[in-house]
């Protein structure tokens, strides 16, 4: 499901135009961007949990060069933890 078809779902679903379904995403896009980056997490009870981790710098190998080392920098990714409603629900 791309951006378009999700704009249609959430409008059908909350009974809401198009226009409202779009800026009421990208509202939570926008959110959910800003809370991250400033380094708290985002909980939804049952849906899940999204929060930063730091990743440790480690060694890696080219791939077109398998013998060559290649130092992989540290940096902090967004991770997302699955809640029990969701995980039920796809199960």
């Amino acid at each position: 499901m791309n951006k378009a078809q999700l704009i249609d779902a959430i409008a059908k679903k909350a009974n809401l135009t198009k226009a409202d379904a779009k800026r009421a995403l990208d509202a939570f896009v926008e959110t959910t961007t800003k809370t991250l980056k400033g380094g708290d997490k985002i909980a939804l009870v049952g849906f899940g949990t999204f929060g930063v981790t730091k990743r440790a710098a480690r060694k890696g190998r080219n791939p077109q060069k398998p013998t060559q080392v290649i130092n992989i920098p540290a940096k902090k990714v967004v991770k997302f933890s699955v809640g029990s409603e969701l995980k039920k629900a796809v199960k």
